[in-house]
């Protein structure tokens, strides 16, 4: 490897080790600060170069990536408030484990606290956000410097999928020149081979982490064997940290417990083949913590895996319950917010389930097993049953579900879209891979983190979004153009915040329709056109459906605006809800 300053040098080093660590891809920002990182991953051939004009923008895509593969997709940007736009997403890869890294060039440390232009503090800019932080060294054309460079990048991809995986943020300072002008002398003839273009072939990093799944002792899992051979028992997953659990894991332990599974909608565990064999319960949001249960036994054993649950309901029926529950987790960081746990498990929750399979031979309780079947018979008849005279928004996500083609990649924006996944999207064959940004719930960025996981798939996309996330986040769109991706967008126009009519705040009016829901009025059609593609509106679920599916069968992007009334919505959940319970009681 020559080149041409030692700005070059360093950066090809760069891009050379991410390609060498298994990186495919890099999302970079326009800057000029980070002209070297650019150049440089625009050159490697083995690298595909995703450009994203925002950088709030980027890092939702590259985590959306991240989300749908498990993978990494690098981010670069120039010095100053560029940086400080990743930070929602680092936020939300730290809490969600979604592995990211950034690599924000600076401007060299004699400029910092000195009123340069374009230099603000951006050491530790992301605080303990960060699985690791590491402020890179000027760059030097020496071996010792760039053996050091190459072990940083090395470590940092490895630190950005360990356990748990995460945000890694590398800061990389350059002087002038940035370009790749020749400046004499700067890069000496006598650098060895290995410090320039890396250890033996294209493939192997300079620095080779092995990692492995943490599993139990034989003698543990003998004990938890034991504690599993009871008749009344539940598996419960929710939100699967990216890459996702291995199904047949799961599967297995509840076939050997005879333990049902209730499975939350970004589980991984609620769509897909093995619900033909598998007690997938998924209608437990409208019954549970209800009078419909009161009488149920509680169970004896609860194992959990996953973040927590998206379901309140769930979440205050398993603190309300009389029995011993285990949290299954890989690291020894806590995610059971009623503090109702009795046990914390170090283990990787498939691995545990797995090797758990094979020694437990209790097989549970099949009365206990038909009352949550018959549960959730009793749910999705009561939905299937009812004709509401509006065009209630859980409709929409069940509509979705039913209608997706087989593979698809489903995105649900936080509020109430998630919320209404959980109640109405009911278990399926199809294989659908559901995800959502639940590691801080906030609405930003939604629309770039599915184009980002559109991007890393041949899945159909289909993002569904509340009309505020989508007007938070519309400059995320640019993306279906400059990054080649096609989508089906839903987009359910309720005027406003209709998440707010959930809380007691909406019997105080006001300030309740000013300050909480906050409608605002927007014509959305024409932001399709500023990003090309098409747009439809539409007012019936049945108008819905049939532009639904064409749609998901043609290629290019779409825009479905479904206008619903938020007030009229939540009311019809709360009557199907009553229809449930009323169901569930009769049992």
């Amino acid at each position: 490897m020559t080149a041409p300053n030692r700005n070059t040098l360093w950066a090809r080093a760069i891009a050379d080790e991410l390609v060498r660590s298994g990186v495919s891809a890099v999302c970079v920002s326009p800057g000029s600060r980070s002209t070297p990182l650019t150049v440089a991953c625009a050159a490697h051939g083995d690298l595909h170069v995703f450009s994203a004009l925002d950088e709030r923008s980027a890092a939702y895509f590259a985590l959306g990536r991240a989300r749908r593969t498990g993978d990494v997709t690098p981010l670069i940007c120039t010095s100053g408030t560029a940086a400080a736009n990743y930070h929602p997403a680092v936020v939300e890869a730290s809490n969600g484990r979604v592995p990211m890294v950034l690599l924000t060039a600076d401007r060299p440390p004699a400029l910092r606290d000195s009123g340069a232009n374009q230099t603000v503090d951006q050491e530790k800019l992301y605080g303990d956000a960060v699985r690791w932080y590491k402020d890179l060294p000027e760059p030097e054309s020496t071996d010792r410097k760039l053996r050091s460079l190459r072990t940083d990048i090395a470590r940092g991809l490895a630190a950005a999928t360990g356990t748990p995986s995460g945000p890694v943020h590398l800061n990389v300072p350059f002087r002038k020149p940035l370009e790749p002008t020749p400046v004499p002398g700067d890069v000496p003839d006598d650098l060895s081979a290995v410090a320039v273009d890396g250890r033996g072939d294209d493939e192997t990093p300079y620095v080779r982490t092995t990692t492995g799944s943490v599993r139990l002792g034989d003698r543990d899992l003998q004990r938890f064997a034991e504690i599993l051979a009871v008749d009344r028992g539940l598996l419960v997953a929710g939100p699967a940290d990216p890459p996702g659990f291995d199904t047949e894991a799961i599967v297995a332990l509840s076939h050997a417990t005879g333990f049902p599974i209730l499975a939350d909608p970004l589980s991984g565990l609620r769509f897909g083949g093995h619900t033909r064999v598998a007690p997938v319960i998924g209608g437990y949001d409208a019954y549970l913590n209800t009078d419909a249960v009161v009488e149920w036994p509680d169970p004896e054993v609860v194992v959990r895996v996953g973040a927590s649950p998206t379901s309140k309901p769930l979440r205050k029926y398993l603190a309300g319950v009389d029995a011993r529950q285990l949290v299954v987790d890989a690291t020894s960081e806590w995610r059971e917010a009623e503090f109702t746990a009795t046990d914390l498990v170090v283990a990787d929750p498939s691995s545990f389930c797995g090797d758990l399979s094979r020694l437990v031979r209790h097989g549970g309780s099949s009365e206990w097993r038909s009352r949550w079947a018959d549960a959730d018979k009793a749910h999705w008849a009561a939905i299937a049953d009812a004709n509401p005279d509006t065009t209630y928004e859980g409709a929409v996500l069940s509509t979705v579900v039913e209608e997706s083609p087989d593979p698809a990649t489903i995105v649900v924006s936080n509020s109430m879209p998630v919320r209404d996944l959980d109640r109405f999207g009911e278990p399926t064959t199809t294989s659908i891979t559901a995800l959502g940004n639940r590691g801080a719930s906030g609405i930003d960025g939604i629309v770039s983190t599915a184009l980002g996981a559109a991007s890393a798939t041949t899945d159909r996309l289909t993002l569904v979004i509340g009309d505020l996330a989508y007007y938070h986040d519309m400059n995320g769109l640019l993306a279906l153009q400059r990054c080649a991706v096609d989508a089906t967008i839903v987009l359910i126009n309720n005027d406003g915040g209709g998440i707010f009519h959930m809380l007691p705040i909406e019997a105080f009016d006001p300030p309740f329709t000013a300050q909480f829901k906050t409608p605002h009025g927007l014509d959305f059609e024409p932001s399709t056109e500023l990003y090309g593609c098409s747009f439809e509106r539409v007012e019936s679920i049945e108008a819905f459906a049939n532009a639904y599916r064409e749609s998901v069968r043609t290629e290019g992007s779409d825009l479905i605006e479904v206008q619903t009334d938020a007030e009229a919505s939540h009311r019809v959940r709360e009557q199907l809800q009553a229809a449930t319970i009323d169901a569930v009681s009769s049992l």
